[in-house]
C-alpha cells in the first residue's frame, strides 16, 4: 500500500469521519478544522483523483458530481503505517518501540501496569 502524505491523510480523515461526501462536502469540513481557511475546489478536486489513483478511494458520478468514500478503513490504515514504523525505525521490534514511548512519554508505574492490564484484557478476553 501506499503511503498518504499530509494533505491526503487530511482528507482521508474527513472522509473516515463522514463516510462519503462531494468535493463540497469535503471543503466544508476542512475549512471548518482550519478555523476558516478554505481549500480551493480545484486543490480538493485533485487531490480526490490522486488518492482515486492510489486505491484509498472510489467515486460514484451524479452527473457532472463525484462523491467519494474511503475504501480502506481507518483502522486498516493505522494498522499498516504502524506497522511500516515499528520495521523502519524500531527494527521491527515493538518492545523497543514500547521501551522508546516509555522513555520519551514519561511513563509513570501506574500508568504502564494499565497498558499491560488492557494488553492482557486483550489477549484474554472473559467470556460470559
Amino acid at each position: 500500500m501506499k503511503k498518504l502524505t499530509k494533505a491526503e491523510e487530511e482528507i482521508m480523515q474527513v472522509l473516515w469521519e463522514i463516510k462519503e461526501g462531494a468535493v463540497g462536502d469535503i471543503r466544508r469540513r476542512l475549512t471548518e478544522k482550519a478555523g476558516g481557511k478554505e481549500p480551493a475546489h480545484s486543490t480538493i478536486s485533485t487531490m480526490m483523483k490522486i488518492l482515486g489513483e492510489k486505491g484509498f478511494v472510489s467515486h460514484k458520478a451524479y452527473g457532472r458530481t463525484f462523491v467519494y468514500s474511503p475504501n480502506i478503513s481507518k483502522e486498516e490504515y493505522s494498522h499498516q503505517s504502524l506497522r511500516k514504523l515499528v520495521q523502519n525505525y524500531f527494527g521491527g521490534s515493538a518492545n523497543r518501540l514500547v521501551s522508546f514511548l516509555i522513555k520519551e512519554e514519561d511513563l509513570s508505574l501506574d500508568e504502564l501496569n494499565d497498558l499491560i492490564d488492557r494488553l492482557d484484557e486483550n489477549d484474554n478476553p472473559k467470556k460470559s
